[in-house]
């Protein structure tokens, strides 16, 4: 089985893709409340700006022509209403193009993480957090303001090009195509120029990623950082990281500055030439002098959309580099996921409540579990199971042990469909798994790993975590059912009292003892241990398995662990070595055996005397 996989870095395409372009676009086709007013306003703007330039030289052939006798007021009135126009189309596109990127980007990130919460476990096995937080922040931000401002310049600047280029063509076109004449130049140029400046922008995306990874990373793994005393090898490595980002920034930087001061010349060649030719025939009186002004105004102001184009083009090419992320994100699949005749199954049973159907149309409770001729390997690397049988049936505790990597945890996996058989079959109550709903099986699941996941809120609401309309009684009751009520009360604000980030203002065994209670309060038909005892003392290892019984009760149960004590009771050890079930019996059964469970329990209980005995040498 692979993971999905995003465009790599280094496959992005080195042009303009319309085709992306127009995805990314589609994905405002929802708003068109707002993207109607802004298309129309740009226009109007674009309108407005090309008429100043036409009143201009109306009015100076007026007064040329009537001297004071001239239509002041008529000339007043007409500006006046251009001016108000014109700022009231600023305010409209403003309004609209503000709605537009804040609600574009509300919806892209929501898509994404909507997305993220699909994909399998193998997505995230080769995904940095910082690489996923970034597209969707930076990224999807980014995306939506040039879709909203980029958008609205793109229509004004063509809508003011050709209102110009038409307008110098009307009025003279000989001394219009003079102007005009410099257009291949640019087109040339800013081809060139494209390439260069959206390879570099990508290139700054991929280091600001790779940084944010590091940033996170580096949080993360502070307390490691600082035991091992890495805070300059660290820094070293973040300085790297810095500065082939600030080198890539310079790059683009340089490649802009290099280019628009290029754009700005050739307008003033163009509006020189319009100022010689267009002097002469003015001096001839081929031309008025209104005429003149202008031809001058709008040769000027003819490189004007096209620099703001070049600058949006600039930014849609840095952008392009995060929209290929994002809809990459957008449109990965997940490679587990209900199949076809399971959704139509979902679609058509409905199963009254309290029925003994689930919503797929098949039994409710899970009596057996098995694995049948199971093989299975990650994207890369040798086999980790091999013809893997098994059959757990509900009420069972199945423990499994064994040196690491020997495929403990591949099967706790491959039983919760995080991740799928490469051969054979996981069967629930006989029918493949893969024919049941994903997200009705993975919520029968209960999982309490060796180092819980506590989210920032209080104590009651990371219980309830397991089960949103859980009662408070509820809450208590499975908090005491697992021994943690207790220390609980203890806390200054009992139920209501503020965890913290991760649970940091608890120890490791009150947060075991939380995840316990988060558990068993979703009343899951499936519950896993997967080293939930090995990080804790001795005393709440106690606490522990006084609960565990109230946990097991009538479930399937797998349970892996290191710490042997945990696991007497089950109702079958398995030692898993290489992919495969080396012994298999109870506790009493293994140790009469002699064999590789006997070996690790007598050195972990002589290990343990010996410790105790270190610690109450007098006892």
């Amino acid at each position: 089985m692979s993971a999905p996989s995003l465009i790599p870095e280094d496959e992005f395409r080195a042009k303009l893709d319309a085709g992306l372009w127009w995805k990314i676009f589609r994905r405002a086709l929802h708003l068109r409340r707002y993207l109607g007013p802004l298309f129309v306003t740009a226009i109007l703007l674009a309108a407005c700006d090309a008429a100043f330039a036409h009143v201009t030289r109306w009015v100076i052939d007026g007064v040329m022509r009537d001297g004071v006798n001239a239509a002041f007021t008529r000339y007043i009135v007409v500006y006046a209403g251009l001016t108000l126009l014109l700022c009231s189309g600023v305010w409209v596109f403003i309004e609209m193009a503000g709605n537009i990127a804040n609600r574009l980007a509300h919806d892209i990130r929501r898509d994404g993480f909507d997305r993220l919460q699909e994909l399998e476990f193998a997505f995230f096995d080769t995904r940095p957090v910082g690489w996923l937080i970034t597209r969707l922040t930076g990224d999807c931000d980014r995306l939506a303001r040039i879709i909203a401002w980029g958008l609205l310049d793109i229509v004004w600047g063509l809508s003011y090009l050709l209102m110009i280029a038409v307008s110098l063509l009307v009025m003279n076109w000989r001394l219009g195509l003079i102007v005009l004449a410099v257009v291949p130049a640019l087109a040339v140029i800013s081809r060139y120029f494209q390439k260069k400046m959206l390879l570099s922008a990508r290139e700054i995306r991929k280091h600001n990623s790779q940084i944010t990874a590091s940033f996170n990373e580096s949080i993360q793994g502070v307390r490691t950082t600082k035991t091992f005393v890495r805070e300059r090898e660290n820094l070293a490595d973040f300085e790297a990281r810095t500065q082939q980002m600030f080198a890539a920034a310079v790059l683009n930087a340089r490649q802009n500055a290099i280019y628009y001061p290029i754009v700005t010349t050739l307008g003033s060649v163009a509006a020189g030439l319009a100022l010689w030719r267009g002097g002469l025939l003015a001096l001839d009186d081929s031309l008025t002098l209104g005429t003149l002004v202008a031809f001058i105004n709008f040769a000027g102001q003819f490189f004007l959309p096209i620099n703001q184009l070049a600058l949006k083009l600039t930014e849609m090419q840095g952008a392009q580099a995060a929209g290929e992320r994002v809809m990459g994100l957008l449109a990965t699949e997940p490679a587990i996921l209900d199949s076809a005749a399971v959704r139509q199954r979902l679609a058509t049973a409905a199963p009254a409540v309290g029925s003994a159907l689930a919503p797929d149309g098949f039994a409710r409770v899970i009596e057996a579990v098995e694995f049948r001729n199971v093989s299975f390997r990650y994207a890369t690397g040798p086999a980790v199971l091999t013809d893997f049988n098994l059959t757990v049936r509900a009420g069972e505790t199945i423990a499994l042990v064994g040196p690491s990597g020997g495929g403990k945890s591949t099967i706790v996996s491959l039983a919760c469909r995080f991740y799928e058989p490469t051969e054979g079959q996981v069967l629930i109550n006989g029918i493949d798994y893969r024919e049941r709903s994903l997200g009705w099986l993975q919520s029968q699941l209960g999982i309490v790993l060796q180092t819980p996941h506590l989210f920032k809120g209080t104590v009651r609401e990371n219980i309830r975590y397991g089960r949103l309309n859980a009662t408070d009684a509820e809450i208590e009751d499975a908090a005491k059912r697992v021994n943690a009520h207790d220390f609980i009360m203890r806390m200054e604000q009992g139920y209501d009292t503020p965890v913290g980030e991760g649970g940091n203002r608890l120890s490791s065994g009150q947060r075991q003892l939380l995840s316990f209670a988060r558990a068993l309060l979703a009343n899951p038909q499936i519950f896993i241990m997967d080293e939930a005892t090995s990080s804790i003392d001795t005393e709440t290892e106690q606490l522990i398995q006084q609960g565990l019984e109230a946990i097991f009760a009538g479930r399937i149960s797998f349970v892996i662990a290191h710490r042997l004590s945990t696991i007497r009771r089950a109702d079958r050890i398995l030692v898993i070595a290489k992919g495969r079930i080396e012994e298999c019996g109870t506790h009493t059964e293994l140790l009469r055996q002699r064999g590789h469970y006997h070996e690790l329990y007598t050195s972990q209980f002589r290990r343990e005397r010996e410790e105790s005995v270190l610690e109450h040498p007098g006892a």
